[in-house]
């Protein structure tokens, strides 16, 4: 008899941990929906929230003139774009004027001859010629 009373009492343990079990799974589930129907609301706010904003920024830029072109976009509607840069970089080659006073006369020029020099070793690590 007292087998038989702590095999119910096993029992019952068991099922009341199971029913537990479940329920605890069971409520989670529906938090878990719960929740992903919370973020789902608040994305789709967020989202109207955000084109109203960027909508109104788009007119207020229109309205103040600064919807300017991207540099891709200004290629693809003037296809002369590319040749006239070309142009304008061949005409500041051609157009450059090089003051030869800057420039100082190679007689005026002190440079050292280092092969002329009794002690010149090319592959010494102080000389310049090594690196």
């Amino acid at each position: 008899m007292k087998v038989r009373r702590k095999q119910n009492i096993d029992k019952d343990r068991i099922l009341r941990s199971k029913l537990n079990i479940r329920a605890f799974f069971e409520t989670s589930t529906d938090l878990a929906m719960t929740e992903r129907e919370n973020f789902l609301s608040w994305k789709a706010k967020f989202d109207a929230e955000f084109l109203e904003i960027k909508n109104k920024w788009m007119k207020e830029e229109e309205q103040a003139g600064k919807n300017k072109l991207s540099g891709k976009q200004l290629f693809e509607i003037d296809h002369n774009l590319d040749a006239s840069d070309i142009q304008f970089l061949e005409d500041a080659r051609n157009n450059v004027e090089v003051g030869e006073s800057l420039s100082q006369e190679m007689d005026d020029l002190e440079v050292e001859d280092d092969e002329d020099d009794p002690d010149y070793n090319p592959a010494d690590p102080g000389n310049d010629l090594a690196d």
